[in-house]
């Protein structure tokens, strides 16, 4: 039994409110005690507070998972995708430096040698960076880690051919006018934003696998740091497990036991070499989040994001659940499918623009 369930237990109700305060009030006092100074910052988590234990042990595993990944290739290599990314930028500067990436290209050349030496590795990713080195080596000028790269890549044998299952055309940059144009206009969009809401009530009806992983092919789409896409997407399209995991979370009592499905949102931490880069991960999940449910919308689901405080009970509950490399963290939940006509939403007024945007004004 948890601590707070045995206080509870044995607490009279009376009493609760109380006791809740004056908990609040000391926890104040100490906060604003530890809001001193970075030092006194420190001090006050060593000694009264544990909030951000499991995060340190995740950026530190994650450290240590993107350096064994210099040796140990899976399906994808965040080192190689970010070195890919930093290149196109590089190509697509303006104007473009004769020599450029000298800093890198060895590192990434290495690391798509032992990519396609690699069965199971992404064929897609592949095609990619083959594409990125080859137009980077036909344009890069002359330099010594340039020149020992260029050579070791010659060697290598052709990228497979692959054909990326969101666009269209050559893995290598392009032009922005080469690109698709768009027939949706802003009073669409604008209408899609209004119409998709946070719904917590649905049918009975089954969730198709098929819907979702077509929302998911939108989400993903989304922009991300080097793309590097450090996130997974773990569903649940049945009643009792999407319960179960909605109940891990704070906010759902009432309305999870009829979730129909859900999805678990879960950042990679072994993505980056740094701790500097630590919030990226839920940058860049929530914005492929976002699209996943307007996408969703639009193939007649309807969504709510749920929200994932870090709690150390909520974490342990839904670790028993889905299973996370310790360099993983959940970012947050997502409830799918057909809303309930007769189920109500929230009107959930906005803030007014003028409230959340201001002219910068030099200094």
């Amino acid at each position: 039994m948890s601590p707070t369930a045995l206080l509870r237990r044995l607490v009279p109700s009376g009493l609760r409110p109380l006791l809740r305060r004056a908990a609040d009030a000391l926890s104040g006092a100490l906060a604003r005690l530890g809001a001193r100074g970075r030092l006194a910052a420190t001090v006050h988590y060593a000694l009264f507070g544990r909030s951000f234990d499991r995060e340190h042990l995740a950026v530190l595993r994650g450290r240590e998972a993107y350096t064994a990944q210099q040796t140990q290739l899976r399906e994808s290599a965040a080192a190689l995708r970010r070195n890919t990314h930093r290149l196109e930028k590089g190509l697509i500067m303006q104007p473009r430096r004769p020599v450029f990436g000298e800093g890198f290209i060895e590192e990434t050349v290495r690391l798509y040698g032992k990519a396609l030496a690699l069965p199971g590795f992404s064929v897609e990713e592949l095609a990619w960076a083959g594409a990125v080195l080859t137009e980077y080596f036909a344009v890069v000028g002359a330099a010594p880690a340039v020149d020992r790269a260029r050579a070791a890549f010659r060697v290598l044998p052709a990228p497979p051919e692959a054909a990326d299952p969101h666009r269209s055309g050559p893995f290598a940059p392009r032009p922005q006018g080469a690109g698709p144009g768009t027939e949706v206009s802003f009073h669409a969009l604008s209408q899609l934003f209004v119409q998709r809401r946070s719904v917590r009530w649905y049918l009975d009806r089954p969730v198709p696998r098929a819907l979702v992983t077509q929302a998911l092919e939108a989400a993903v789409l989304a922009p991300s740091a080097c793309n590097r896409q450090p996130f997974r997407f773990v569903m649940a399209l049945n009643r009792e497990d999407a319960s179960r995991i909605a109940q891990c979370a704070g906010g759902t009592a009432g309305f999870a036991e009829q979730l129909p499905g859900v999805l678990v949102a879960i950042g990679d931490l072994s993505a980056y070499p740094y701790e500097r880069d630590r919030h990226l991960i839920y940058i860049d999940t929530a914005l492929a989040a976002m699209q996943f449910m307007l996408a969703a919308e639009t193939l007649g689901l309807a969504t709510c994001a749920i929200n994932w405080p870090d709690i150390e009970a909520a974490e342990r509950r839904l670790g028993a659940l889905v299973p996370l490399a310790p360099y993983e963290r959940v970012i947050m939940l997502l409830a799918v499918g057909y809303a309930d006509p007769e189920g109500g939403v929230p009107f959930s007024q906005k803030k007014p623009t003028r409230l959340l945007l201001s002219e910068y004004e030099r200094s």
